[in-house]
């Protein structure tokens, strides 16, 4: 095509038409030639591994440029480009054969050495309605788009003048992309005759497809082995966790039946507590009208007094009795049969002073309480600190106060 005729064909630009690569530092523009051949190239400072196609920005060109329904082209200049990823290789794969919109040519021109080998072999994979040619220069590649727009096939001739390879090597490239771009391991490679000397490479490249098959293969026996593990693990951990739910249900219930025990027994204790309270008032009262009347005695004195300090002793006694049953509440009935739980070596008593150590009494007040002296009070003390396997630093009443909060 002469210099002329390329200036006079339209040429449509929009500021838009381009995506910024940050992180690889570039910018693909695209441009529409001749209202339908999509012009494609990357602007950068350096060359480039292109790793995205940018199917979005070709679907705004294609759409503003209404060519969604008709026949469109793609003149790609790999002048930046030195290599491509192989993300981006399924993206042409992809466009080749799951490309709704109608593709007839891709032209690649411009290209590094590096990248002629790549872009054979997409020309040996691209299914047959769809012409992909590689050309030396955006003159040479408009040439040959415009020849197929006006019906001109494409003829050997012109595939061998621009140094197209062989229908055997196209074939052997067709191979590679099918068992590494589109993982086709179960289509047979068709080999040339054991005389060929090109029959060694197509055999290696068969036995490494049955070599890529067989490891797939092994792979999904793996991970369907470790799928089946999975799954009885997960069905392990549901019997377990149902069985540890019914367990909880019968804890719970065996819980809920003791405490409906333990408020009959605090029910009953609290009656005798009632009991006892009234009786301990009935006897203060009868203890003080007794105090009263040995006031009045006219007997010798020492006598009288002994008299009347000990019924004051009762008094104080019976009067300290009533005050400790009436501070017990449910929390204390609980804590004491927690208490008795746990040390079953606490006898009554022994239990009674911890109920009264845990309720701030002094040793003054619990000794008078049970009956006994200070010092014999400060003996019991020694007897349960052992029992509750106390060290000798640690205190009762602390102890009991931490026990209750547990």
């Amino acid at each position: 095509m002469e210099p002329a005729a390329l200036q006079s064909l339209d040429i449509t630009k929009k500021s838009h038409w381009n995506n910024h690569h940050p992180a690889s530092n570039f910018t693909k523009w695209m441009s529409v030639i001749d209202g339908n051949i999509v012009h494609t190239w990357v602007e950068a400072k350096t060359d480039v591994i292109l790793d995205f196609m940018d199917v979005e920005l070709l679907q705004v060109v294609l759409t503003e440029s209404a060519l969604l329904n008709t026949q469109f082209h793609i003149l790609f200049d790999l002048k930046s480009v030195f290599n491509i990823t192989f993300r981006y290789k399924q993206a042409i794969t992809d466009l080749f054969f799951n490309w709704n919109p109608l593709l007839g040519v891709i032209c690649f021109y411009n290209m590094h050495e590096s990248m002629r080998i790549t872009m054979e072999t997409f020309t040996a994979v691209a299914p047959q309605k769809i012409s992909v040619i590689m050309a030396k220069s955006y003159e040479n590649a408009i040439e040959y788009i415009m020849a197929f727009k006006k019906g001109v096939p494409i003829t050997e001739e012109l595939e061998l003048e621009h140094k197209a390879e062989s229908a055997l090597k196209k074939q052997y490239l067709q191979a590679i992309a099918r068992i590494s771009w589109l993982n086709m391991l179960d289509e047979q490679i068709t080999t040339p005759p054991p005389d060929n000397q090109y029959y060694p490479f197509f055999k290696a490249l068969d036995s490494l497809r049955c070599d890529l098959l067989a490891k797939e293969r092994e792979k999904e026996r793996e991970i369907q082995l470790l799928q089946q593990s999975f799954e009885h693990r997960i069905t392990q951990m549901v019997i377990k966790m149902n069985a540890q739910a019914e367990a909880n249900k019968k804890l719970i219930l065996e819980m809920e039946k003791e405490m409906e025990t333990l408020h009959k027994r605090i029910a009953v204790q609290d009656n005798e507590l009632t009991r006892r309270s009234t009786t301990t008032a009935e006897n203060i009262d009868g203890l003080q009208c007794l105090l009263d009347q040995i006031y009045t005695l006219d007997i010798e004195p020492s006598t009288k007094k002994a008299m009347t300090d000990c019924c004051s002793h009762l008094i104080e006694t019976d009067s300290t009795d009533k005050k400790l049953s009436l501070e017990l509440t449910e929390a204390d009935s609980l804590f004491l049969s927690m208490l008795q739980k746990t040390f079953p070596q606490l006898n009554k008593r022994e239990l009674r002073i911890c109920m009264l150590v845990k309720l701030n009494h002094d040793t003054t007040e619990i000794a008078s309480s049970i009956g006994i002296s200070v010092r014999g009070m400060e003996s019991v003390r020694f007897r349960m600190h052992k029992k509750l396997g106390l060290e000798k630093h640690q205190s009762i009443k602390t102890y009991l106060s931490e026990l209750a909060f547990m």
